[in-house]
């Protein structure tokens, strides 16, 4: 694997949580690479550090010690608000719980992180509407919520997650609270995104099934990666509609 081709690398990666009097240490050296284009799980038991890694690497959460680099550039040099800007701009989340607005349409809840990141409100709509037709839910565009399926609103919120044209998207447990029938759908969606767009997939998830559609699985316990399986080979794409050349993380 080549510099050229990484889009996240952490090394020596520490997090301990404090809280009256009592340590708990989350992460005890991390190190990760993790190719532009790739999907890779990270699995492990309960409570063995998937999410903080995740919250991590993502900039969500600060470090103690080590060094995290996406798209070239060190996230701990970043400020808070360039942080912001850069997860605003370059990057999607995709959460267990849908986390959609109830008062809000499909098409509202998509466009609302694009009007936030200053997209001006027409090129917004046209944007979410467009996005909502890739994740096959045109046609649902005009309904709240409410009136989704599970899988249904969890497509939502990958076409939230996709509205900005990120380079990466952090999942966490993504088909958690589906259906087997809807977390298929939603994981033959993700692996056809992944192939059209090119885009970096991060994956926590406790299904192994899951797991198995990535190209990789880390493997994680107590704080510490214990391994990897590779499911299937992975080939660096050669230009990436997610990957202009010339952007760069912290501009």
């Amino acid at each position: 694997m080549s510099d050229a081709d990484l889009i996240i690398e952490a090394v020596g990666v520490h997090k301990t949580y404090r809280s009256d009097g009592n340590e708990v240490h989350a992460l005890r050296g991390i190190d990760l690479r993790v190719q532009r284009g790739e999907m890779v799980s990270i699995m492990g038991p309960s409570g063995c550090g998937k999410t903080t890694l995740l919250n991590c690497l993502s900039g969500l959460d600060e470090v103690d010690e080590g060094m995290i680099r996406i798209e070239g550039q060190e996230i701990q040099t970043m400020s808070d608000n360039a942080k912001t800007e850069y997860r605003a701009k370059r990057v999607g989340f995709v959460f267990q719980f849908y986390n959609l607005l109830p008062v809000l349409s499909a098409v509202e809840n998509v466009e609302l992180p694009l009007l936030l990141a200053g997209v001006p409100s027409t090129d917004a709509r046209t944007r979410a509407e467009a996005v909502l037709d890739s994740v096959q839910l045109k046609d649902w565009a005009g309904h709240r919520p409410a009136q989704l399926s599970g899988g249904q609103r969890q497509r939502v919120t990958i076409a939230r997650a996709l509205a900005n044209n990120p380079a990466i998207v952090w999942a966490d447990e993504p088909t958690g609270d589906l259906d087997s029938t809807n977390a298929n759908e939603v994981m033959e969606l993700v692996e056809r995104l992944n192939r059209q767009n090119q885009q970096t997939f991060v994956i926590v998830t406790h299904d192994q099934a899951i797991g198995d559609r990535c190209h990789r699985t880390v493997l994680m316990s107590d704080g510490l990666i214990e391994g990897e399986v590779v499911h299937r080979a992975f080939e660096p794409p050669t230009n990436s509609p997610a990957n202009p050349k010339a952007t760069a993380a912290g501009s």
